[in-house]
């Protein structure tokens, strides 16, 4: 396979020019206008951060595109899926508040946020994944499927549990709905914390298999009954079902990749990356720390392989930052100094392996 092209701008500005108009001159340069928006829907996938975390990319980012699809004729929305976990992002309200507190509203954009897996993160499409070794059946949000085109923009930056955060964690976790995400999180099925469960039996009515019971004012799940659909999870007016969270890393980052398999081989996609703020944790964290290396600058391709790859080249060629988690660390690979349970080669051979692109890229500045 040849190498393929991605497109890179730093992040100086002079003469006027402004982060904005340069995010719109390599991403056109890129080849952004090829898609064919003309009275489509265009899902803009991105992470509106968790509200506390500063490290978030601004919204001026997002209208950048917005403008360029609304430009050549198309209809256009912002999406993410809800979280997993408890927080401020665990249902389309809260999603939305949050959202809106951190910038990404209307006014800011010139268009609208679709949570992707609905009010309670279980509105979903199951789309098969062939030659998938760990997942069969991905439950992708249902507006992201129902979409014609696809933008994904990834704010690059590092993990505690896959080493990057980059443009396949951002498809892949962020595209599964709430089942989805416990899917790749868990090698095993949800449970029941009892000190937060109320015994209302929303989980029980929400259970297509009989797997959940009440006693005592209490719900429990039987898991030789339990298919690890997630709905529970979903329905807990508490809370109080959790995924088990004890998939290994390695095996994590092969899942995300098959999920996004599920999105990049639905539709036509176009990738855009923000290699600034690159926190040691993911956005999904309600703070951000100091950054582990210095702003890189804006990539962009139609490969996701070599964009991910080239983002992380670009971080390990950077000097570790001084008063962050790595200052002083002799590993060649800051992500893996970073998270040393953690590293993201796997990601990207998997990737490969499935076909959905090639690690192999050339850089062109604009």
């Amino acid at each position: 396979m040849e190498k393929a092209k991605v497109y890179f701008t730093d992040f100086h500005t002079e003469g006027g020019v402004t982060l904005p108009q340069k995010l719109r001159r390599l991403v056109k340069r890129a080849g952004i206008d090829r898609l064919d928006y003309k009275d489509r829907y265009t899902a803009v996938k991105l992470h509106f951060g968790e509200p506390g975390n500063l490290a978030y990319l601004r919204p001026n980012y997002a209208r950048v595109l917005v403008d360029i699809v609304k430009e050549n004729g198309g209809k256009v929305f912002l999406t993410d899926c809800n979280t997993l976990y408890v927080g401020g992002r665990k249902n389309a309200l809260d999603h939305l508040d949050s959202a809106y507190v951190n910038g990404y509203n209307p006014f800011a954009t010139d268009c609208h946020i679709l949570i992707a897996d609905g009010l309670k993160g279980t509105d979903e499409a199951l789309v098969p994944i062939e030659g998938g070794e760990y997942v069969k059946e991905a439950k992708i949000g249902r507006a992201v499927m129902d979409a014609d085109n696809f933008i994904s923009l990834t704010h690059f930056k590092g993990h505690e549990a896959t080493s990057i955060g980059g443009t396949f964690k951002n498809i892949g976790m962020g595209c599964g709905s709430r089942a989805g995400k416990m899917e790749m999180h868990s090698a095993g099925k949800p449970f029941v914390d009892q000190a937060l469960c109320v015994g209302c039996g929303m989980c029980r009515r929400n259970c297509a298999h009989d797997a959940i019971s009440i006693a005592n004012g209490k719900a429990s799940i039987d898991h030789g009954r339990c298919v690890g659909c997630g709905r529970c999870i979903g329905a807990c007016p508490k809370d109080a079902v959790s995924a088990a969270g004890d998939e290994v890393n390695e095996i994590l980052n092969k899942k995300i990749v098959e999920y996004a398999a599920a999105v990049l081989r639905s539709k036509p996609c176009f990738h855009v990356s923000i290699v600034c703020d690159v926190s040691p944790f993911c956005d999904c964290h309600a703070e951000n720390d100091v950054p582990i290396v210095p702003d890189v600058g804006m990539l962009a391709s139609f490969d996701p392989v070599a964009l991910d790859t080239a983002c992380a080249d670009l971080c390990n060629a950077q000097p570790a930052m001084a008063g962050s988690r790595i200052e002083g660390s002799t590993e060649k690979d800051h992500f893996e100094a970073n998270h040393p349970t953690t590293e993201w080669h796997s990601l990207i051979a998997h990737a490969e392996k499935l076909g959905l692109g090639t690690s192999r890229y050339e850089i062109i500045t604009v």
